[in-house]
């Protein structure tokens, strides 16, 4: 049953008097400027125009190719009309995405419809219908190989890149655009102030990302939800294989049937650069964004869940590392889910803030978004604090040390080091996960080797991202290594493990902004899906012993010989509440997140060169007060978190 929650279908008297507020404005504005935008202190964009006479078309950009040849990309166009009849430049929000034939897009995975003639009707999620009206054009890009775009996929490198490039270059009066697909008859962006915000989750916000590192000009802002920074990091962690298949395999799950027609050889070259073993090649620096993060221009606003398990927050922290030592303005939300964009967890705060956000970067208006809190962050199911700046003044990097306990495989965690010659061990156990580590932690099991502190006497927050150096010595000669937090503690988390990542999606439906037949602008409520835990993995970490020295090469290891790694654990921000116990398992395979190794060796673990390095919130002295007394051997001074640390990468 279609449901209105919102007072987004305006009633007769507001939409005469939101009119006539409008025809002022219009005869006030200067001319080519547009009507909502008309910037100053406070406000914002109001809807004033026509979703339902608004114009929609299609345009084909020419993207230049490796070969030095152009593909023509599809650019699905909603606007507004009566800005185009008065020659009123409208900014533009735009979301370049290969799923917009094969998969849709959002929690409905809506898909774009065309009319018999071939013209837009259905622009996927609600962009169109809550900004349209407001002033904005909006631009669906279908990125090339896809949907109605020639060329071949390369999943996150050139092509898609340049793909979307090529169109704010087009709004921008730098690059030429077409009537048609194969026509010759030009189409020029002479509507828009040029001003563009990328916006997008999960291959549509990692787009943006990339191309918001080319430094193009023109791009004010982008909201990555989601996005991968580093596409080695999304298949694999340290050498250690996240998946099954390679990109050749996603370009094929999201291609047209012309580029399938034509595309093997792309295909085969993906294939061949990303080779299984997870040794680092130049298809991946290709696909590497964050080296070029001081090209960035635009603002970001980025979003992650912390228990994406997807696409890992690893993607996140290194990204916003990068853009902080560059200067970038940035803003953050964290959530409890996975891989879930905020319009399905947080729709009411949602809306609002990402309507300010634009107001602010494409419009010009001085609302102070900007000057508001960095970082949002979800510390319980709809529960949310914020954040002058992220991570919080005050964070340091701690070490803490395992050491052994009076059971085998059940140890503490010290500031002090384990004497010399103590050790822990485990053997690999490809069926066993982190949540079975998590259920029996405090008793020995095969598996693993945890440490774990005594209930807090206050809590401890850890803000940003970890790292684990182990010195292991394998009994085989291959190996996969886990390193796990754990939060021993009752808690009401968000059930991120189940099929909705966190949320649970409903039957009555609320509407934004406008809509019409075609394009309703309604869509199904969702809520928390929660679940009572006594324990709560929150961050986890892998690597493949072969890549110790290197990314780039994997070693051959030899068996009975001790060797060490760091293992990078992905960003989080989480409290350790008073009374509970913080944990760390050192163990092998995680059974569903990782590819087992060749072997299953059996793992020494040496303790006295095993440290787990955290950014804790007040740094020592908070561990101090967490542990009701001053630690041991406290470092006069220790680094302070500026950042999320990132990935020790290779030529």
């Amino acid at each position: 049953m279609l449901k209105v929650t919102r007072d987004t279908r305006i009633s007769w008297t507001a939409l005469v008097l939101t009119a006539v507020a409008a025809l002022l404005a219009v005869f006030a504005a200067p001319p080519g400027t547009a009507h909502a935008a008309a910037g100053g202190r406070g406000g914002e964009s109001r809807p004033v125009y026509s979703y339902d006479k608004a114009i929609r078309e299609t345009v084909w950009v020419a993207a230049p190719t490796a070969a030095g040849h152009t593909d023509r990309v599809a650019v699905d166009i909603i606007r507004p009309r009566e800005a185009a009849q008065q020659g009123r430049r409208v900014p533009v929000i735009m979301d370049a995405s290969p799923y917009y034939s094969c998969c849709g897009r959002g929690n409905e995975s809506q898909k774009k419809t065309y009319d018999a003639q071939g013209r837009p009707v259905q622009f996927p999620l609600y962009y169109d219908n809550y900004f349209v009206p407001r002033g904005y054009a909006v631009a669906l890009v279908d990125l090339a190989g896809t949907n109605r775009s020639d060329g071949c996929v390369d999943v996150g490198g050139r092509s898609d890149i340049q793909s979307a490039k090529a169109v704010v270059d087009w709004l921008n009066g730098r690059a030429r655009g077409y009537g048609s697909r194969t026509g010759g008859s030009r189409v020029k962006a002479d509507w828009t102030t040029g001003a563009v915000g990328l916006i997008g989750k999960s291959w549509d916000a990692t787009i943006a990302n990339g191309v918001a590192a080319t430094g193009v000009r023109g791009l004010k802002t982008i909201v990555p939800i989601g996005g991968i920074s580093s596409w080695y990091d999304y298949y694999f962690a340290k050498g250690a294989a996240l998946y099954d298949g390679g990109p050749d395999d996603l370009a094929g799950y999201v291609e047209s049937p012309q580029a399938k027609a034509h595309c093997q050889a792309v295909q085969q070259k993906l294939a061949k650069g990303a080779p299984r073993t997870g040794d680092w090649t130049g298809l991946w620096s290709e696909r590497d964004y964050v080296p070029d993060a001081g090209k960035v221009k635009a603002s970001v606003f980025a979003v992650h869940g912390m228990q994406d398990l997807n696409v890992r927050t690893k993607h996140l922290g290194q990204w916003w590392d990068a853009l902080a030592a560059h200067g970038v303005q940035r803003k953050i939300w964290l959530s409890q889910t996975g891989h879930v964009d905020p319009f399905d967890f947080r729709r009411g705060a949602w809306v609002p803030t990402l309507h300010r956000w634009f107001d602010h970067y494409l419009l010009g208006y001085d609302n102070g978004i900007e000057r508001e809190p960095m970082a949002d962050v979800e510390r319980a199911p709809d529960v949310w604090t914020t954040d002058r700046v992220w991570p919080p003044a005050g964070t340091r990097a701690t070490t803490l040390r395992p050491v052994a306990g009076p059971a085998a495989g059940v140890g503490g965690l010290a500031v002090k080091a384990a004497p010399t010659g103590a050790t822990e061990s485990f053997t690999d156990d490809p069926k066993r996960s982190e949540s079975d580590w998590a259920a029996a932690i405090d008793q020995p099991t095969p598996d693993k080797a945890a440490f774990l502190t005594g209930p807090l006497s206050h809590e401890l927050r850890l803000s940003g991202s970890s790292t684990v150096t182990v010195r292991v010595t394998p009994s085989t000669g291959s190996a996969h290594l886990s390193a796990v937090l754990v939060d021993l503690g009752p808690s009401v988390i968000r059930n991120y493990a189940a099929d909705g990542e966190g949320i649970t999606t409903l039957a009555d439906r609320e509407c934004f902004g406008s809509g019409n037949t075609g394009d309703t602008g309604c869509f199904k409520k969702t809520a928390a899906d929660t679940e009572r835990v006594d324990r709560t993995v929150f961050s986890r970490g892998w690597a493949d012993l072969g890549h110790y020295a290197s990314l780039g090469h994997s070693r051959e290891i030899t068996p009975g010989r001790a060797y060490t790694i760091t293992l990078d654990l992905a960003a989080t921000d989480h409290v350790v509440p008073a009374g509970h116990r913080l944990a760390l398992v050192i163990a092998g395979t995680d059974a569903g997140l990782i590819v087992p190794a060749a072997s299953t060796p059996k793992v020494s673990v040496d303790l006295h060169r095993t440290s787990a390095r955290l950014p804790l919130v007040g740094g020592y002295p908070a561990l101090a007060r967490a542990l009701g007394g001053t630690p041991p051997s406290v470092p006069a001074k220790s680094p302070r978190v500026v950042g999320i640390p990132g990935l020790n990468r290779l030529p």
